[in-house]
């Protein structure tokens, strides 16, 4: 059986992530992802009004004109997991093809959501759910499995797809976390045993390939998170929280910790209520009731004139903002453009780290400075990453031996952690380890 993968997005950055695997006359598409930050740098730029064609020309979502080239029928659209970088084409591109989109219940929910958002197509894809552990037929002899990963949003799997060549393993976005807040632990056995059964492919997310040792468990990043907010308990001002929204772990971590401390937590932003408030209702969270989730501005900026007059002392509002972003809470808060007043020494806690990618470092730069200039203090990186380090990788390809492996979600620069490592292991550039870029077809069997 003839096997080729199309390297459509995210092989030359971090975003927009793409890929398409032939097997045979069957077509199995991973992901259709957004490079936000190709969208920021344009002002009040609003996707969902925008043609799909427009946004390629951007380098916003993926130039998938390569899949003219790919001599099949797309059997699948299987989204990883919940995060833009990875969903957020979906209602751009996915309308062009007659499959339908795999994904897990949580991820399946914020597709839905991204398609109800746009203005532009008519996204009639079948939505179809599967948990991690789950398989499925897929075309002429495949099998497509979800094995469990823990990542920093909820319900991620990595997809496997089985054909008669080999397992083609779609590896990204993932840290090798055996004690993680919410969810079960990365499935280290299953990828194991798929291993032992034989692996043609791997492609691997290289985000912390350069970076030694191992990526720490979220429970590290509950702990450090939760000496934070105790160390200021006895603060009598303000004190503000931001992290990703899609990061329901972080938020439920924060949640609990401002309650610890007797002060009402309350999520504020439109992400933050989206995220939040998806996976309460489909049974990922159950937030106290006294938890406020506000994402319109009207309901926002009326929250924020409640916690100034009962007193700031008795809140710890969990806001947007942790890239910096111009239209979010936090930086709005810096401008001095809401309701809330920061004052001279009052908390500010980042349980994140900039996206290493020049627009969120400036923004985030601009976002911190104009909360110091208001008198507040930063309390940076409380954070771990959900992406592998070095050792990660050692043991991914450890368990999985697989015969190729193609590097992705990085720039070339970012590769070359990942090049040195996968060499150490055995493999070679040109003939088993594979650097690509967008819109390349890679031929693994003839």
């Amino acid at each position: 059986m003839e096997i080729e993968i199309a390297t459509i997005g995210g092989y030359e950055e971090v975003g927009r992530q793409m890929t398409a695997v032939r097997a045979g006359d069957d077509v199995v598409v991973f992901d259709m992802g957004l490079n936000l930050s190709k969208v920021l740098i344009h002002d009040n730029v609003q996707t969902e009004k925008m043609h799909s064609l427009d946004l390629i020309d951007m380098g916003a979502i993926p130039d998938d004109r390569v899949m003219s080239d790919i001599e099949g029928d797309v059997k699948a659209i299987v989204p990883t997991h919940g995060h833009l970088d990875h969903i957020g084409a979906i209602s751009k591109l996915a309308h062009r093809y007659d499959a339908p989109i795999v994904a897990t219940p949580f991820t399946i929910e914020l597709v839905k959501q991204e398609i109800q958002d746009e203005n532009k197509f008519m996204v009639e894809n079948d939505l179809q759910k599967m948990e991690a552990g789950g398989t499925m037929e897929i075309g002429n002899g495949l099998e497509l499995e979800f094995v469990n990963v823990a990542h920093s949003i909820i319900d991620a799997i990595n997809p496997v797809l089985h054909t008669p060549e080999g397992a083609i393993v779609y590896g990204l976005d993932k840290r090798m976390d055996h004690t993680p807040v919410i969810g079960d632990p990365i499935d280290m056995e299953r990828f194991r045993e798929i291993g032992r059964e034989g692996v043609l492919c791997y492609i691997e997310d290289c985000t912390n390939a350069n970076k030694k040792g191992r990526t720490p468990s979220e429970a590290v990043a509950r702990r450090h998170l939760k000496d934070v907010v105790t160390s200021i308990e006895d603060y009598d001002g303000g004190i503000v929280a931001t992290t990703f929204s899609s990061h329901i772990a972080r938020v439920k971590s924060l949640v609990e910790f401002a309650q610890d401390i007797d002060r009402t937590p309350i999520l504020l932003g439109r992400s933050m209520e989206k995220y939040s408030g998806t996976a309460e209702r489909l049974g990922f969270v159950d937030f106290p009731e006294e938890v406020g989730m506000f994402g319109h501005r009207k309901s926002v900026d009326r929250t924020f004139k409640r916690i100034m007059k009962e007193g700031k002392e008795n809140f710890l509002p969990i806001v947007t903002g942790h890239q910096g972003e111009p239209r979010a809470m936090l930086t709005r808060m810096g401008r001095g453009e809401t309701p809330y007043q920061l004052d001279d020494g009052d908390k500010v806690l980042f349980s994140a780290r900039v996206i290493p990618e020049p627009t969120n470092e400036g923004q985030r730069y601009q976002s911190e400075n104009l909360l110091q200039m208001q008198g507040a203090r930063i309390y940076d990186d409380i954070h771990v990453s959900g992406h592998l380090c070095q050792e990660g990788h050692y043991t991914m390809l450890d368990a999985l031996q697989p015969q190729n492996v193609i590097p992705s979600h990085q720039n070339m620069k970012g590769y070359s952690g990942y090049v040195g490592l996968a060499q150490n292991q055995g493999y070679k550039l040109g003939r088993d380890l594979h650097v690509t870029h967008n819109g390349n077809v890679i031929q693994l069997v003839e």
